[in-house]
């Protein structure tokens, strides 16, 4: 088969177009390159990045001080500013009583731009910034070095344009982190590909053990492709390269383990509870909630997070296509399917270490990884996860596609010179049909529906005229008419997620589909706020704060506006529970979905209000938390009006055995602890033992004790309990 790059310097030679730089090398001359580029690049190719780079950063951090974040993770980096032990474990509270259910490492670079600026919303979103405008400039240089400026510039526009990444690069979840650290694993790993270097693959695995300690087995992913990879296209001998895939490997575990093992090495007694395992050990965190039970759905380790519980509809092969994610990835997976199939073909003739199939291979495995075991995980998924596939999508697009533009345009390879038309049609009928699927949802995606058809029509037209006529020129044009009809769609979601109000703890770009579960979108109202039995569900409380982070604890708002903060925040309405925005259950399953342990009794449905807060501080009497409440989210609302830590006893969906009936009497009796909240719904398992404790030892506080509403009584009861030393036999 013919191969159809011409040799890298002829390549080069017929892309100059400027003068080389001074012969002195001197310091001008770098700050030159770096705005205008390499002497052999294109005129237009730096200035198209840097272009495509502002475009990134404005969607990214557009308005950025109304944007809200998760509260949850915004109440631990929080906790952290106060505490270097809540830290370094990546503690809820500063009293480091629990943690987050996520390694630190995305909490540690939040928090050191807080510790450094201050708290507050530009400081947490700054980071999230930087990191996805620094992963469109990775793969920008990635793309290019292996396929050239026009390669690069479309695979970094595609990426830039990704409706998902645009929406959670507009939050505080990890995975703008993740993202950008997997992005330089990759490059590293095509570094020692290149040069069959050892320390390159050392620092691809350490990269990917960093990544391990942002969202854990999801930074895995990858890995496969880029095993396969390095042994197969790198220039040494086989026994080098499995010598230094042995290598890196125990720089992989080495960079992966090092904080799990640290703190599982740590006695309980001394550290947090581990949010999210059944046995208070990373380990368990691990393999279990953040492991196995996100794939298959069910594992001793994830208690009711191992029910299925998923906001981006069924799993199977058609879930990327959904109505809940079809507007958020799968624009370009038709041609992006179609450009690495052909983009192989292509190169099917080519040396075993071949750059270009190399990178065909690992882009293409890292698509088809994260394709699969997205669609197919049966356990807790969630939409903006799909991010960490976009970067394969944009490099098989701009890379893949610039080999299926050259095949057809110099005719090599007969049978598959045709294939771009294909490509080109396949993902422009897609686009219509995602876009009919909103439509009445806005002018923009009508504007966005007639330039995809328009745009599209045309450039397959001009293809094929172009083909016949020899006519390079007009096939030129009717390319660029390919990337305005591909990439139409996903600019006009991306506009909307970047311009309208969102959902912290679950992101979507553009309108409401009225899709499944999780069907809201941006602008749709209420985002992703649906979730199953048991989930991690759960919208930010809402209340009248400026929606700014806030700077507590001297009555600034909290990251989601909160002046009231309820427990249990969040709607739920899968399975046999309802969980409604004010924390109350109905069904005869509690909030736990089902498990034991369940945070059902222990403040499920009592209202937190400022007032309660204002209480809680002034009669805090020395006590290291100001209360204790069943969830997370609850707990986490509350730190961050009253900048005072809160106990979580039951972790997120509140079936974390972190309370203990032995813990809560000698937190009391030590005077660490003054007030919890209890339902009177009861409850079960340890948390309806505790209940049962409290009341019978606890004085109830009325709410009386702190409202002044007129239809408020000295008898209603407010769920609240008053502990003392003295109330512990």
């Amino acid at each position: 088969m013919t191969t159809l790059a011409p040799p890298p310097h002829q390549e080069g030679a017929r892309r100059s177009h400027r003068a080389g730089p001074p012969a002195d090398g001197g310091l001008d001359s770098r700050a030159r390159r770096l705005f205008t580029g390499p002497a052999e690049d294109p005129r237009w190719a730096r200035p198209a990045l840097w272009a495509i780079l502002l475009l990134a950063t404005a969607l990214y951090a557009w308005n950025l001080t109304s944007i809200t974040g998760n509260t949850f993770y915004d109440a631990a980096v929080y906790s952290g500013t106060k505490s270097w032990k809540a830290f370094f474990f990546g503690a809820l509270d500063s009293g480091s009583f629990i943690t987050v259910d996520k390694p630190p490492f995305a909490l540690w670079v939040m928090g050191l731009s807080a510790r450094v600026f201050g708290y507050g919303t530009w400081q947490l979103m700054l980071p999230m910034v930087a990191a996805g405008t620094g992963s469109v400039a990775l793969l920008y240089r990635s793309v290019k070095r292996d396929f050239g400026a026009v390669a690069g510039t479309i695979s970094a526009l595609v990426l830039a344009l990704t409706p998902i990444t645009v929406a959670i690069t507009r939050d505080t979840n990890p995975d703008p982190i993740l993202v950008l650290l997997m992005m330089l694993g990759a490059l590293a790993l095509l570094k020692a590909v290149r040069n069959g270097k050892l320390m390159p693959l050392v620092w691809s695995a350490v990269a990917i053990g960093f990544a391990f300690n942002t969202k854990m087995m999801q930074a895995y992913v990858v890995l496969p492709a880029f095993f396969l990879v390095y042994l197969w296209a790198t220039n040494v001998s086989l026994g080098r390269r499995i010598r230094n895939l042995a290598v890196a490997t125990v720089a992989l575990v080495v960079s992966s383990a090092w904080w799990m093992v640290i703190v599982d090495l740590i006695p309980a007694s001394s550290r947090p509870y581990i949010g999210g395992s059944t046995d208070n050990t990373v380990w368990d965190l691990v393999i279990g909630y953040n492991g196995f039970g996100r794939i298959f759905g069910a594992s001793s380790s994830v208690g009711s997070q191992g029910n299925g519980a998923s906001f981006g509809g069924s799993s199977g092969l058609y879930r990327m296509f959904n109505e809940i994610m079809g507007g958020q990835i799968s624009w370009l997976i038709p041609f992006a399917a179609v450009a690495l199939v052909g983009g192989l073909v292509l190169r099917g003739r080519a040396p075993r270490t071949d750059a270009k199939r190399a990178a065909l291979m690992l882009w293409g495995g890292w698509f088809v990884l994260h394709f699969l075991t997205f669609s197919l995980a049966e356990g807790t998924f969630h939409p903006y996860y799909v991010t960490a596939m976009a970067p394969g999508i944009a490099a098989l697009a701009g890379g893949g596609g610039v080999l299926l533009y050259r095949a057809f345009r110099e005719g090599a390879a007969a049978k598959w010179a045709w294939v771009l038309p294909v490509a080109v049609v396949a993902s422009t009928v897609w686009a219509v049909v995602l876009l009919q699927r909103v439509s009445g949802s806005g002018t923009v995606y009508t504007v966005a529906e007639i330039v995809v058809a328009v745009a599209g029509a045309a450039s397959v037209l001009g293809l094929l005229v172009g083909r016949f006529t020899r006519r390079h020129r007009l096939m030129g044009f009717a390319a660029l008419a390919a990337v305005l009809a591909l990439l139409a769609g996903p600019a006009a979601y991306s506009v909307s997620a970047a311009t309208s109000s969102t959902n912290g703890t679950n992101p979507t770009a553009g309108p409401s589909t009225g899709g499944g579960m999780g069907g809201g979108g941006m602008g749709g109202g209420g985002g992703m706020g649906s979730a199953p039995s048991g989930s991690k569900s759960g919208t930010k409380p809402s209340g009248s704060g400026s929606g700014t982070m806030g700077t507590p604890p001297s009555g600034g708002t909290a990251p989601s506006g909160t002046g009231t903060a309820k427990s249990g925040s969040g709607s739920s309405t899968g399975g046999s529970t309802s969980e409604s925005a004010s924390g109350s259950t109905s069904g005869s399953t509690s909030e736990s979905g089902g498990q034991q342990g369940g945070g059902g009794g222990m403040g499920g449905g009592t209202q937190v209000s400022s007032e309660m807060i204002a209480y809680l501080k002034k009669h805090q009497d020395g006590a290291t938390w100001l209360l204790a409440v069943s969830t997370d989210q609850t707990a986490s609302s509350i730190i961050l009006e009253s900048g005072q830590p809160v106990i979580s006893m039951g972790g997120w969906s509140g079936s974390d055995n972190a309370m203990t009936l032995a813990k809560l009497k000698s937190l009391v009796k030590s005077g660490k602890l003054h007030y919890i909240i209890v339902s009177s719904d009861g409850g079960q398992g340890t948390n309806s033992e505790i209940a049962t404790w409290v009341k019978a030892h606890g004085t109830a506080v009325k709410s009386s004790a702190y409202s002044s509403g007129s239809s408020t009584t000295s008898s209603s009861s407010s769920g609240l309990y008053r502990l003392d030393a003295s109330d512990v036999s």
